[in-house]
């Protein structure tokens, strides 16, 4: 599988927390700044046991916060990291999970952390290899991603993951507006890593994109 699947992830969408936030808030950001630098700044070899760890860190805040969409978002966002870390065949056992977490999380809340379900749920069903191998679905992903930029429509994520899917289709116009506006994305507080790397992505994606013809 493309290890760029498991960037995201999304997500990518969680603000910066004070020290006081409630127990939820506090343990989504951990989460989030902990993924930032496991993505960014950690050596490749060493990203799918530490990916590990933080899986088992997001299941304990599943559990001890049960109803709540956002702690199972964050940890299908982990499940994904670790399956593109890892590959190979027990990837597709990882993204399945992160698949059915997902969904749990839509029908608790579609619109927590800014709808990065539906961020993440697209970018499944677009990376990940369809029938017979796997369950990806263009089509699905489609509406997916559609509906996240009707929820965040100026987030980098829902931006950059559309524009990446409208260039692996080779839609490479359609895909230069959409990335070019992923780069005017408003910062996130306390996410500042995942910013500077989701942006690098994103300007790589945009010149393919240019490159391949989609100047407007």
């Amino acid at each position: 599988m493309r290890s760029k699947l498991w960037l995201w992830l999304l997500v990518w969408s969680v603000p910066g927390r004070a020290v006081s936030a409630p127990p939820l808030d506090a343990g989504i950001a951990a989460l989030a700044q902990r993924w930032d630098v496991i993505e960014y700044q950690t050596a490749k070899g060493e990203q799918a046991a530490a990916f590990a760890a933080l899986a088992e860190q997001a299941h304990d805040l599943s559990a001890a916060q049960p109803g709540h969409a956002e702690p199972l978002i964050w940890e299908a966002i982990v499940l994904c990291s670790e399956a593109g870390a890892e590959r190979g065949m027990g990837a597709l056992r990882l993204v399945k999970a992160a698949r059915q977490l997902l969904l749990q999380a839509e029908a608790l809340d579609p619109k927590a952390l800014d709808g990065s379900v539906y961020t993440s749920l697209g970018s499944l069903y677009y990376q990940v290899p369809g029938w017979p191998i796997g369950f990806g679905d263009k089509k699905q992903a489609v509406i997916y991603l559609h509906k996240a930029l009707e929820l965040n429509p100026d987030g980098i994520d829902p931006n950059y993951f559309y524009g990446d899917f409208l260039v692996e289709q080779g839609d490479y116009r359609a895909a230069v507006p959409v990335l070019e506006k992923a780069l005017k994305a408003p910062p996130r507080p306390g996410r500042e890593i995942a910013d500077r790397g989701r942006r690098e992505e994103v300007r790589r994606t945009l010149q393919k994109a240019r490159d391949k013809g989609g100047r407007s």
